[in-house]
């Protein structure tokens, strides 16, 4: 891949198959983010798909009668009324019910079909590895759509190569979900596209794999322990990238704001990296003309970019937000901070701190603690053997019912709310959350005063100037 930008897979719908389309016609690796994307088709089709857009591809997927079904069930010809609440959606479990699987694989479908709609660029597909089970569902999905790179992060992504091969040789791939307190530390859990969607099943490409790492130990121990071939380049992320960070090594170290505090031992050691012999980009704070220069010198292919598309017109992000970000990033006053406890995962998260968000302590503390999109669940053994869910962001009393600790519910932000109402999808009583990396000093290239924006053409044109 002879790219020198990659566009980050951000958020939830933050990076959308439009902005995705863009970047790949503009000349960089355009990514659409398809994190909960199931949820985000049923709640597009809920609210109208104004444009027609997810129904023209959803009118591709190869078995109609399953595209008929999902219509039947989820479209609102005009939107649901204002005030009304989304659908909910059941959640993930070891065995998801037959018409979560389908919704899955033809929501990833329907959104990268659309960002290789109209031109021959090749596209990437974003997920969280810390979403374990929908995994084996919505690489079927893209692969369905003739993806052509896969990048992921927020977890050890040793798994994926050999799910990407199984789907591409007509096999069923199969998943290790990790089940907290088990005596087996797993359950796995496969599927099987023949059997499930029948003899008319196609033959599948197998994309390229982008895993998303922190650190060149990270990335030493993938090349070393999977077979050769499986990786096609590595993104290497630094904790000023926003989204989740890997957490510091030196554990149970913080600043006097309460962040976490990066030291030498999170440091990457780039002739490492590059006696491995496998392309690599670099993202957090390296937005820039002199950043991607700066990467090419320490033996990167590129850069990975997020927050400076985020921000531009082109993004999913709710336009009153948007242009409140590039306003006070403009004028150097946008905080960001990285909070170690937002985030369900364990991972540190970077949040945008804005009243009227859940950054703010009061709009955090009067929110009622509900789980009902119930994305970020985590699997753990129960006293009876079987395997539950739990989520340390849900009601407390059920967290702790479910064998949770107090001490893991302080602090933590509803992730699935937040980051749905950041783009217009959200339930009316919720608050959005932000997330954006900690450089945002390209607006003053991009931007002629704090009320202009710009689109995310003119940050690739910005980005290759030199």
């Amino acid at each position: 891949m002879n790219l020198s930008v990659i566009q980050g897979g951000m958020g939830v719908y933050i990076s959308t198959p439009f902005l995705a389309s863009l970047c790949s016609r503009g000349g960089a690796l355009g990514t659409v983010s398809c994190v909960g994307v199931e949820r985000v088709l049923a709640r597009i089709l809920q609210s109208g798909d104004p444009g027609g857009y997810y129904r023209r591809a959803l009118a591709h997927f190869p078995f109609p009668e399953i595209v008929q079904r999902i219509i039947k069930t989820y479209f609102v010809d005009g939107g649901i009324p204002a005030g009304q609440k989304f659908k909910r959606l059941p959640a993930f479990s070891l065995q998801p019910r037959s018409d979560l699987i389908k919704l899955t694989v033809v929501a990833s479908f329907a959104f990268v079909w659309l960002a290789k709609e109209g031109h021959a660029e090749p596209i990437s597909v974003n997920y969280l590895e810390k979403m374990q089970i929908p995994h084996i569902y919505h690489l079927t999905g893209a692969m369905l759509a003739g993806v052509d790179y896969v990048t992921m992060g927020a977890g050890i992504t040793l798994q994926i190569p050999g799910v990407l091969d199984a789907l591409s040789e007509g096999g069923a791939p199969c998943y290790r979900v990790l089940v907290e307190g088990s005596k087996n530390g797993t359950e796995t859990i496969s599927f099987d596209p023949q059997k499930f969607f029948g003899a008319r099943f196609p033959k599948l490409k197998r994309p390229g794999f982008l895993p998303i790492v922190s650190t060149d130990v990270l990335a030493s121990l993938m090349a070393k322990r999977l077979p050769a071939g499986s990786i096609q380049g590595f993104v290497v992320e630094r904790p000023t990238a926003g989204g989740h960070n890997a957490s510091p090594r030196e554990k149970e170290m913080f600043d006097g704001t309460g962040q976490p505090i990066y030291g030498p031992r999170d440091e990457v050691n780039f002739n490492k990296l590059r006696n491995l012999g496998i392309p690599f980009w670099i993202g957090g704070s390296f937005a820039s003309p002199e950043g991607l220069a700066h990467a090419r010198t320490l033996g990167a292919s590129g850069i990975q970019v997020g927050s400076i598309f985020a921000l531009s017109e082109d993004s999913g992000m709710m336009p009153s937000f948007r242009s409140e970000m590039r306003r006070l990033g403009y004028r150097g006053e946008l905080v960001i901070r990285t909070d170690p406890n937002a985030s369900s995962t364990g991972f540190p998260f970077k949040v945008a701190q804005l009243p009227g968000t859940q950054s703010d302590p009061s709009v955090y503390g009067a929110r009622p603690r509900v789980c009902d999109l119930s994305a970020l669940l985590i699997a753990y053994q129960q006293k009876d053997g079987k395997v539950g869910f739990r989520c340390s962001g849900e009601p407390i009393e059920d967290y702790l019912r479910k064998g949770g600790k107090l001490e893991d519910t302080v602090g933590v932000r509803c992730l699935c709310n937040g980051l749905f109402s950041a783009v217009g999808f959200g339930n009316p009583s919720e608050f959005p959350i932000f997330t954006m990396g900690d450089d945002v000093s390209f607006l003053r290239h991009l931007m002629r005063d704090e009320h202009t924006s710009y689109r995310a053409t003119d940050a690739i044109a910005y980005l290759l100037s030199q």
